[in-house]
């Protein structure tokens, strides 16, 4: 199973590679030792290879796009007027059924750690846009809010550091499970992977209609959404390239890959619609800085001239 945000194992594709010297042990002949001992995978032609490398490609973009965000929300200090928290809130959901599916699925450990930072960063993501909301709407500082958020965030970085460890010693008890018992969980990984892809798809929908009703796309940074593109975009490429490397059914594997194939494509093409926005919004959002820039010029110009008429 791959998540909708990152690469996952070929198993049609690398299970032809191994072979079996000796009961309980395999052997990779051919394959890339790095790609083995990172992945587990047995990569042993150029199409697989090719696979691998952009789909790693993808999960770095990925593992960067909310960064910028997290920077602008800090920098401009008005992410509740800018975000929409149903995009948030849709974003963390789809993060923590690819989560859940990647668990019942046993995935390798790279790819928890990955799922666990997505989930962190979306926690800051919604921590900052309640902290600034309720700041920007009171009228008074409150030092006990801005400890409370640390607090928050410093008690959610603990437990997101120990579940990777936990998942991952817990996931034997998984792979020791009747053959029935397995499929039906196999089913429910699948099932988080729907989900998970209708999560992503639901998050644009309230950030194009903030958009839309705000005529700009001020306080929100263009590179969240162009990484997700390049994520996206290479993620469905890693799935098509390896196409031609397979042993066994290509269709079996499209079908084992579509539901984080629509996710993908699908939040691709809603985001070529985002990208509309930030070039449409463009001179609002420049009109707007240059007024509030003028403002502090235009006070004091206003309070000489009372003056002048009082004395």
């Amino acid at each position: 199973m791959a998540t909708a945000r990152f690469p996952g194992k070929s198993v049609d594709v690398a299970a032809a590679n191994w072979t079996a010297p000796a009961p309980g042990r395999q052997l990779c002949v051919n394959g890339t030792p790095w790609m083995l001992y990172l992945l587990e995978e047995c990569v042993d032609n150029v199409w697989e290879y090719c696979s691998v490398v952009i789909g790693l490609i993808s999960m770095f973009c990925f593992l960067l796009s909310t960064l910028p965000q997290v920077y602008e929300a800090y920098r401009n200090g008005k992410v509740e007027e800018a975000m929409s928290f149903g995009f948030l809130f849709f974003l963390f959901s789809g993060d923590v059924t690819s989560f859940a599916g990647c668990y019942l699925t046993s995935q390798l450990p790279i790819q928890v750690v990955t799922v666990v930072f997505y989930i962190f960063t979306d926690l800051i993501l919604i921590s900052q846009f309640l902290y600034y909301k309720i700041k920007n709407s009171s009228s008074r500082k409150s030092p006990v809010l801005k400890w409370l958020c640390f607090t928050w965030c410093g008690a959610a970085t603990l437990v997101l550091l120990a579940l990777p460890k936990f998942i991952i010693d817990n996931s034997a008890t998984l792979d020791a499970q009747s053959p029935t018992t397995s499929k039906s969980v196999e089913i429910t990984g699948y099932i988080c992977g729907y989900l998970a892809s209708v999560f992503y798809l639901c998050s644009r929908f309230p950030q194009l209609y903030k958009n839309f009703q705000r005529q700009s796309t001020e306080g929100t940074s263009y590179l969240l959404f162009a990484l997700a593109m390049m994520g996206n975009g290479t993620y469905g490429l890693s799935v098509i390239v390896v196409l031609p490397a397979l042993r066994g059914s290509k269709q079996t594997f499209i079908i084992k890959h579509l539901a984080w194939l629509i996710g993908s494509l699908g939040v691709l093409i809603l985001d070529f619609f985002v990208t509309a926005q930030f070039i449409m919004y463009r001179k609002n959002n420049s009109s707007k800085s240059s007024t509030l820039l003028s403002v502090p010029e235009v006070e004091p110009l206003l309070c000489d001239e009372e003056e002048l008429s009082v004395l």
